[in-house]
């Protein structure tokens, strides 16, 4: 489902630079055409999803704004914290 929910936005997975730790990716990310994610580190989906269920996160994440365009709005939560 997540995987649908980026390519359905041309989304790429990645990290944000210097943030990972133990050799593996830190701050989990979407790269959105057109909004400037040059600075972004893009990472596998393999590194992205393993990080992903390493972290026990969950994907909270809308489909469509109030005005019915798509949403690329999401949030990565951890709910033991």
């Amino acid at each position: 489902m997540i995987r649908q929910w980026a390519d359905e936005r041309g989304a790429e997975p990645c990290s944000v630079p210097d943030s990972d730790y133990g050799g593996r990716p830190g701050r989990l990310l979407f790269d959105f055409p057109g909004y400037g994610g040059g600075n972004l580190e893009h990472i596998s989906w393999d590194d992205w999803f393993r990080t992903f269920d390493e972290r026990e996160l969950d994907f909270i994440y809308q489909e469509h704004k109030k005005d019915g365009a798509q949403s690329n709005f999401f949030q990565l939560e951890n709910p033991g914290r």
